[in-house]
């Protein structure tokens, strides 16, 4: 087998040309989703399955979020009914226990959410930080992120961001809701008030998540366990059906909203 002689300099000019056509594309997107944990890849995935442009930005170089940790390490989460639907529509392997319960193993969990959602269209970027949005007065609303790399930040350094537009944006960011957490700070006409999250309490936690997924703001939405943190809701462990289901329901919100956006402004044009 002869292996493809390929000069230096020319790997380089490869990486460069591919990367910026991709950075020039999704400059401008439907959606933006702030991580890829096991809410973010779903809400990619549905977004992207109904023909929404979507990209995420994950900071480290990885998928999964917290999948990846299990239960304090250990490789198998919970998966509880009906969140499996979404699980046997992507290709995992479940386990089944009673009551409608399913264990599955968190790589297999990770590897097929992360390919079911690129192979749908999402574009995922790994070792970018969202540190800040961008917003709109009349009407007031969220119309894209500020971005770095996680290594500048990491490193301390002053390093001013590049600017990503979308239609909405998504926080998938877990425990600490950051990309809300900066929205409510810096611009409090957005009205957010964040509680905090409270302490376990898995049998409402799920249920309640999943029903308060969703817009918090005009154009800035909640998924996962930033929702917890926005609303004030109980942690749940190691289950991630909420998750699943939450990164489901605020696609289907998202395509929603567009939808009716683009009504309204067509509407508007005719008149």
């Amino acid at each position: 087998m002869n292996v493809k002689q390929v000069d230096e300099i020319k790997i380089t000019r490869y990486i460069l040309k591919a990367t910026f056509e991709d950075w020039m594309d999704f400059s401008v997107n439907d959606v933006v989703i702030v991580g890829a944990g096991p809410s973010g890849l779903a809400a990619a995935y549905y977004l992207a399955k109904a023909g929404l442009k979507t990209t995420v930005f994950e900071r480290r170089l990885s998928f999964g979020g917290g999948i990846g940790g299990g239960a304090m390490l250990f490789h198998k989460i919970v998966i509880e009914s009906p969140a499996d639907e979404v699980l046997r529509e992507i290709g995992v392997r479940l386990q089944k226990f009673e009551d409608g319960v399913y264990v599955v193993d968190s790589s297999e969990f990770m590897a097929k959410l992360a390919t079911a959602a690129i192979d749908a269209g999402a574009k995922i970027i790994h070792g970018v930080t969202v540190d800040d949005v961008i917003f709109r007065e009349n009407p007031l609303r969220v119309t894209g992120v500020a971005v770095e790399w996680t290594a500048t930040q990491m490193a301390s350094l002053h390093v001013d961001p590049l600017f990503i537009s979308a239609k909405a944006v998504v926080d998938a960011t877990g425990h600490d809701a950051e990309v809300i957490s900066v929205a409510s700070r810096k611009i409090p006409e957005l009205g957010i008030v964040i509680p905090g999250e409270k302490s376990a309490y898995s049998e409402v936690a799920e249920q309640l998540t999943v029903e308060q997924s969703g817009e918090v703001a005009p154009g800035l939405y909640a998924a996962g366990m930033a929702v917890t943190e926005v609303k004030g809701l109980p942690r749940m462990g190691p289950i991630f059906g909420a998750m699943l289901l939450s990164g489901k329901k605020v696609a289907e919100d998202i395509i929603q909203n567009l939808k009716a956006n683009s009504a309204t402004l067509k509407s508007a044009q005719k008149e």
